[in-house]
């Protein structure tokens, strides 16, 4: 299990007691976000369903999408910097 750290988009700092950055475990993706959802109840529903990350919502790895590696099955490794970054929507 790789200990890392998370940034915490403002939209879900409310489950998070408005942290900005959490300390959270997981070997890949997925792992973090149940980890977090045991630290944090409900961040993983507002994240991910049934395993897969909602596709409104980005991970990066070390400023790495992980959309580009493995996606939830991304491994992860001590003191990797976790992103979590909600997709903006919009236009003219």
């Amino acid at each position: 299990m790789a200990v890392v750290k998370v940034r915490i988009p403002t939209p879900l700092q409310s489950l998070t007691k408005g942290l900005e950055e959490v300390e959270a475990e997981g070997s890949t993706i997925i792992d973090l976000i149940h980890n977090l959802d045991s630290k944090y109840p409900g961040i993983a529903e507002r994240v991910s369903e049934k395993d897969k990350i909602r596709r409104f919502v980005n991970f990066y790895v070390n400023d790495e999408d992980i959309r580009f590696k493995k996606g939830e099955l991304t491994e992860l490794k001590d003191g990797d910097q976790i992103s979590i970054v909600p997709a903006i929507a919009g236009g003219v």
